[in-house]
């Protein structure tokens, strides 16, 4: 599950954010914009997906979409939780293509801004330049 959400997370770096990116295990210990969105299997399992990102990711995110180059904490959250929506639902739409254990999503929720300290089965980071995106998933 985590490897096609990561998949999807690698799209979205190189179509919307178009700066080659790096992925890696290690989890950092930094302040982070953290939404997360639920995802059910058609096999009735449940998960929660966590998408964490720098500050300076998330107001990477919002200058190319927003093209704002300074934006207010709402804008940011407001762009973490556009963001987890896009991957999840392009990854939802990954599975469904390859009949890789499709499902459903919820809508995305914006839980915090501070430090990963979640509980999760998996993570994965993505680094584009000096910023991180953390891709987290547990089973509920």
């Amino acid at each position: 599950m985590l490897n096609i959400i990561v998949e999807a997370s690698q799209n979205f770096c190189l179509h919307q954010i178009r700066v080659p990116h790096e992925v890696h295990d290690n989890v950092t210990q930094m302040r982070t914009l953290i939404a997360y969105i639920d995802i059910e299997t058609l096999d009735g399992k449940k998960y929660r997906v966590y998408i964490g990102a720098s500050l300076s990711f998330a107001q990477r995110i919002s200058t190319l979409l927003l093209e704002e180059d300074e934006s207010d904490e709402d804008t940011l959250v407001d762009m973490i939780l556009e963001t987890a929506n896009m991957i999840v639902g392009s990854a939802k739409v990954i599975a469904e293509e390859r009949d890789t254990n499709p499902f459903i999503i919820s809508t995305p929720h914006f839980e915090k801004i501070d430090y990963f300290d979640f509980q999760y089965d998996q993570a994965k980071v993505l680094k584009v330049e000096d910023d991180e995106m953390i891709i987290a998933i547990k089973e509920l």
